[in-house]
């Protein structure tokens, strides 16, 4: 009898990446140590939302002490026109700048200054003098500002959707007629973007932080024009994107730009200032919201028109309706998107995008309509969900929306009407997560030596998600070995290439590639065994690579293990294989990851001071990978939302288009003292329609409808409904009054 590796899939396997990352050991962009000493460069930033460079004076920057150059418009070199080509994706389309006297937006970069140092680079670029012929920019103030039809939104959905009779009027019981606002919002993870750049022989190497890296290959050498063949980009630890790192950036261009102006390696990392204007960040969104239910409290109608702004120059629009169209049955559905080009910095892709703007305003949505109904929210919420798509009509592979609501109820101790308390009003709140699942086509390899080690390697990032430590357990279970034997080399574009990370898809779609290459691995080496070991199990134990034969019967029988070296010489090895996915291996029914959101606050009476007391969810996302990685992903995206009801917003001043508050001191991400207990179960259900490896996303799960049930615990606490925001204690009080 053999002894089997335990699987881990599913196991709170702690990271593989652990150690390397509390010891200082894995080096992110910034720190990566090129063959050559890379000098630094630093930006100089535009004053000026809109308009025109008419003078620019680099004289005195260029005869500072260090400066090896100072790169503007005028001598940046060929680069093809920003977001140009129209026909390929926003993430391949050309990341040019200095390209143009013309300014887009406020902060954008006018000059790049490189010198030996950063303190040389950042003297010479105060040096620097220009003017710009301002405009007046164009923003988003009201919803009929916002009158375009995109042609598509993120994730794509069309801008307007209806399904269904609208109800008559006798027919309506309960409703409501109200307009949400949310704020814009920025990524700011831990890591600031940025490149090292290194140019040599007409070889470009780029080391950054980003989260897809076959785009990123595709980008520069569209933005650059060159050959991609030429370009390799490395991208193995990245800090934190939350989709600002989807594509390339300001510091990824400019570091190129330098690097083969100079022939030289050039290091480039943003400010924190410098990241929240020319990085994405998310749009502020106006959501007018209707809803009627009738004497039995079902839905009878669900309206959901949201307005936003564009960057002028750059297609990206979210499904802000998203959750509206899907989450509940309804006789009657209507979702519209609008948008108006703005003079702003980059808008896309921001943990959760469309969702979690959009769960915010709808879930509230739907607590003020049951209020008025006269019913329990998680009452009304279960009455009222689907068996298959409400607009539709398609089934869902898996939906288990209804058990999170119940089963996390129970686990919270939902009461709908708590019991105040003198001066300490106690409230309870609670919304719905729909999350819509998608499988991108990936691609691995995996290599087996003669001594049993096993390497994976794709271009996959790990964010922060934990992706080396479930890509190293699923290629452990699927070979059957332990997972000190494997080792999951990630982030360069000499790999087979991946769909990256974001969107929620990253883990299900490249982890099932890894399953994928793995099994083709077996497959491999039973090619070259007698037809009696054909069936025979591969196990990997202590070094030696073992074929066990399992007879099928009442009683399973093992065989005494057998060597692989009795059929294979050192010299075959090492042995390897690929594994592919795309969307052909997943289910055309409707996939959805779904979860529960329950919040307990306290609020004061008198001054309107909010504390967030509790935090619970209860989530279903397939096969759950790794029970701790998992969570983590989830408790991070439950406190953003509470930064999202609670504290977190940019604050566009008008008349500049700049930002009131582009630094940490003034943007109120949610710290400790604003956070409390939160915990959350998940409700596991394996769906092999939606991935190979039965798993579906999470990443962006948390952040959808926590901010919601906070609200409504607010409201549930103190009776006052702020649908503006932030929720913050001046709005309470001026709902009191």
């Amino acid at each position: 009898m053999t002894t089997h590796n335990a699987k881990t899939v599913g196991t709170p396997v702690n990271r593989v990446d652990g150690s390397a990352k509390v010891s200082g050991q894995a080096r992110y962009a910034a720190e990566h140590m090129s063959d050559r000493t890379p000098l630094i460069g630093w930006v100089v930033s535009s004053d000026t939302a809109v308009g025109k460079i008419t003078s620019l004076n680099t004289e005195q920057a260029e005869q500072a002490d260090g400066v090896h150059a100072v790169i503007t418009y005028k001598n940046a070199g060929t680069l093809k026109p920003f977001s140009k080509p129209a026909d390929e994706s926003r993430f391949t389309q050309s990341r040019a700048v200095l390209n143009e006297p013309h300014i887009r937006h406020f902060g954008a970069p006018v000059a790049l200054v490189i010198a030996d140092t950063l303190e040389q680079a950042r003297y010479a670029a105060s040096l620097v003098s220009f003017t710009i012929d301002g405009e007046i920019p164009d923003s988003l103030t009201e919803f009929d500002d916002a009158t375009q039809k995109p042609a598509s939104l993120d994730g794509g959905f069309e801008a307007d959707a209806s399904s269904g009779d609208k109800p008559q009027q006798s027919d309506i019981q309960a409703s409501i007629n109200e307009t949400y606002t949310t704020p814009s919002q920025i990524s700011a993870a831990m890591e600031p973007h940025a490149t090292v750049a290194d140019f040599k022989d007409g070889k470009l190497e780029v080391y950054c932080s980003v989260q897809i890296i076959a785009t990123a290959v595709e980008a520069l050498a569209i933005t650059l024009e060159m050959d991609a063949a030429d370009i390799v980009v490395q991208s193995p630890f990245v800090g934190g994107g939350f989709g600002s790192k989807l594509g390339l950036h300001y510091d990824a261009t400019l570091a190129c730009i330098g690097a083969r102006y100079l022939e030289r390696a050039v290091k480039v990392v943003l400010s924190r200032r410098q990241v929240f204007y020319n990085t994405p960040h998310r749009g502020h969104s106006i959501q007018k919201i209707s809803l009627t239910s009738g004497d039995d409290h079902a839905l009878l109608s669900v309206q959901h028109k949201s307005a936003m702004p564009k960057a002028k120059g750059y297609e990206f629009a979210e499904a802000t309706g998203a959750g509206a169209r899907v989450t509940y049955k309804s006789q009657f559905i209507e979702s519209t998107h609008r948008v108006k080009d703005a003079d702003l910095p980059l808008i896309d892709s921001t943990r959760s995008p469309g969702d979690a703007i959009g769960s915010l305003a709808f879930e509230s949505a739907i607590d003020e309509l049951a209020h008025e109904a006269g019913v329990d929210p998680l009452t009304f919420r279960i009455k009222n969900l689907p068996v298959v798509h409400p607009m539709k009509g398609t089934r869902f592979t898996t939906h288990n929306l209804g058990e999170c609501l119940r089963q996390g109820a129970q686990n919270f101790k939902w009461q709908h009407k708590t019991q105040p308390t003198p001066g300490k009003q106690i409230g309870h709140g609670v919304a719905s997560a729909m999350r819509m699942n998608v499988l991108v086509e990936s691609s691995a390899e995996v290599e087996l030596s003669a001594t049993g080690e096993v390497t994976v390697r794709t271009d996959m990032t790990d964010i922060g998600t934990g992706t080396y430590t479930i890509l190293t357990q699923i290629a452990a279970d699927t070979l059957n070995t332990s997972v000190d034997n494997v080792t999951v080399k990630l982030g360069d574009s000499r790999y087979p290439a991946s769909c990256g990370s974001g969107g929620s898809f990253g883990a299900a779609s490249s982890g099932s590639a890894v399953k994928k290459a793995c099994e083709a691995l077996i497959a491999n080496i039973k090619s070259s065994l007698p037809p009696a070991l054909s069936q025979a199990e591969v196990q990997i134990l202590d070094g030696q690579i073992k074929l066990v034969s399992i007879a099928q019967g009442d009683d399973d029988e093992v065989s005494r293990p057998v060597l692989l070296a009795n059929f294979m010489s050192d010299s075959e090895f090492p042995i390897s294989a690929t594994g592919s996915v795309s969307e052909d291996d997943t289910s055309d029914d409707e996939q959805y990851s779904c979860g529960a959101h329950f919040a307990e606050v306290e609020v004061d009476e008198y001054t309107g001071e909010v504390r967030l007391l509790r935090q619970y969810g209860m989530f279903s996302a397939g096969q759950i990978l790794n029970m701790k990685t998992a969570a983590s992903q989830i408790k991070g995206g439950m406190v953003w939302g509470a930064g999202y009801a609670r504290t977190e917003g940019i604050h566009h001043h008008r008349e500049t288009a700049s930002f009131v508050n582009p630094d940490f001191g003034e943007y109120h991400v949610a710290v400790n003292r604003d956070i409390a207990e939160v915990s959350l179960d998940f409700l596991q259900e394996a769906d092999y329609a939606a991935s190979p490896v039965g798993a579906k996303g999470i990443g962006e799960l948390g952040i959808t409808g926590a901010g919601a049930a906070i609200a409504n615990a607010i409201y549930d606490a103190c009776k006052v409904r702020v649908r503006d925001f932030p929720i913050t204690m001046d709005k309470i009080i001026a709902g009191k009054n």
